[in-house]
């Protein structure tokens, strides 16, 4: 399985772990304190370690870590966790964080989603949130036999490979392939102008290549619509519209439903596969799927913020994103003449 490439056996972070139930379907590691990245991350002393913990019973894990790491929580710890995991799944992007933790000596932030809201995402790309991390190179540090979990990953990867090949030309490098996969879950993310640096893809691709091929190369090789020229580090990709819409129809299903309301007008109310046959004919097709992915993560970026004020509290909140904005502001200095 892809995703297996990038386990980690680091003890470092199993310690962590130690510090939460145990009931986990799946824990994993990302970000700057994992992978270096460029940018104004490759110069920041002991970055946060991002941590998100996926749990098959939201309400029995936050009840048994709210008895072990009672201070972790904002006001919402107050109402219990049944409320706490309601608010997790019902709104944002169904994941709770608890940002800014001393955890065994370690500055983290972890976040809390159910095994079926991560399935449902991985699939089906209802948020392309956590999704969205995991077609990033990441750090395995738990994860159980759940069959239906790592499928579902091993989709998720093979959805981000057709995406990305319908936004790029013919023929392209690794590189290429890379920066649009990572850019997939920031397309429309409005931190990437507020708080977020914006060349924050390449800083994460350039450094990481190695990675990502570790990550894509059996899904890059296997994969018929596509020619991997491996030690050329070059791919091609059919562009027929019969090879566009064979690549459209295996798309997730929400970034389907998006395509069709871009290009659907008013009143014609045409299905999916009719509009997605199209779209495969259209010069443009790259630019309209691109518009798909935009208009997923726009809105599940904004509400997920949003309850970030509720789920860290105030105080946090703005500490939180007063690094945010001062890891931008160094790195606009850096290139400053």
């Amino acid at each position: 399985m892809a995703v297996q490439a990038l386990q980690s056996s680091g003890v470092g972070l199993r310690r962590i772990l130690a510090h939460f139930p145990e009931d986990l379907s799946l824990a994993f590691a990302y970000g700057s304190a994992v992978y270096r990245q460029a940018g104004p991350s490759a110069h920041q002393q002991n970055p946060m370690l991002d941590l998100v913990f996926t749990v098959d019973d939201p309400v029995a894990w936050h009840e048994k870590n709210l008895k072990k790491n009672w201070s972790h929580y904002s006001f919402l710890k107050l109402l219990g966790p049944r409320i706490i995991s309601s608010v997790q799944n019902n709104y944002g992007a169904g994941v709770y964080f608890n940002p800014l933790i001393m955890c065994d000596g370690k500055l983290i932030k972890y976040g809390v989603i159910s095994t079926g809201t991560l399935i449902d995402d991985l699939l089906n790309w209802n948020n392309l949130y956590i999704a969205g991390r995991l077609q990033k190179p990441v750090k395995i540090v738990s994860m159980n036999e759940n069959v239906v979990l790592r499928s579902a990953l091993d989709k998720n990867l093979k959805s981000a490979v057709t995406t990305a090949c319908l936004m790029l030309p013919e023929s392209f490098s690794e590189e290429d392939l890379f920066i649009e996969i990572a850019g997939l879950s920031y397309s429309g993310d409005f931190r990437m102008v507020i708080g977020e640096e914006k060349a924050k893809v390449l800083n994460i691709v350039k450094p990481n290549v190695t990675h990502f091929r570790e990550l894509y190369g059996n899904i890059l090789q296997e994969d018929p619509q596509v020619v991997y020229k491996m030690q050329q580090g070059r791919l091609e990709i059919d562009k027929s519209p019969e090879g566009q819409f064979t690549q459209l129809m295996t798309l997730p299903r929400t970034l389907q439903q998006q395509i069709n309301h871009i290009m659907d007008p008013p009143g014609r109310n045409r299905d999916v596969e009719e509009t997605l046959l199209q779209v495969a004919q259209d010069p443009d097709c790259g630019d309209v799927v691109r518009l798909g992915v935009s208009s997923i993560v726009r809105p599940s970026s904004i509400r997920q913020s949003t309850k970030g004020l509720f789920t860290a509290g105030v105080k946090k909140s703005v500490i939180y994103s007063s690094r945010k904005l001062n890891k931008m502001w160094k790195g606009w200095l850096r290139k400053a003449p």
